[in-house]
């Protein structure tokens, strides 16, 4: 299972719209995520600074210290039209942005491994920054992706639950 979408240009965009579709990664996947690879398509030539942001696998959680691994499960279907709201609105707070991309895994993640990417490249640092900022925020409270924590002697589903909101409205 792998759900990739770079979204390719259409021939009923027009050169604007091309340019951000060429430049947008929203995946969601089964697959080990490449950290390097993705930073290195996003380090483009107009633009000065990569943020990358990498969620890791921890062996704790809120009241439990023998975290061993985590399951992640996620509503296929409705994550990439997710993950494409953030990556608008992400565009429209920033228009300078260069390449945005928004990647997350399923399935069993070991301790140590990356659970999810947000990389941005814009020409100045402190937008991309922001806009990381903002795109790992909103990921987190709005796209259907749930987590269950394997310990040592047992499973439950991750703290913090919460309803799916809308990433338009995040203020940061």
């Amino acid at each position: 299972m792998a759900q990739f979408v770079v979204r390719d240009t259409l021939k009923t965009m027009s050169p604007s719209q091309s340019k951000t579709a060429v430049n947008t990664r929203l995946e969601l996947t089964s697959d080990v995520l490449d950290v390097g690879a993705v930073y290195e398509w996003a380090a483009i030539e107009s633009c000065g600074a990569v943020v990358v942001f990498s969620g890791i696998v921890r062996d704790h959680a809120d009241g439990r210290d023998d975290v061993v691994s985590l399951t992640y499960e996620a509503y296929e279907d409705q994550v990439v039209p997710k993950l494409e709201i953030i990556a608008d609105e992400m565009r429209k707070r920033w228009s300078d942005l260069g390449r945005i991309a928004l990647i997350h895994r399923v399935g069993k993640l070991e301790l140590s491994e990356s659970s999810v990417l947000v990389v941005v490249s814009s020409p100045h640092r402190p937008e991309a920054f922001a806009a990381a900022r903002y795109a790992i925020d909103a990921l987190k409270i709005s796209v259907p992706i749930w987590k269950q924590e394997n310990w040592k002697d047992g499973t439950d589903w991750g703290t913090n639950s919460h309803e799916i909101s809308d990433a338009r409205k995040l203020k940061i």
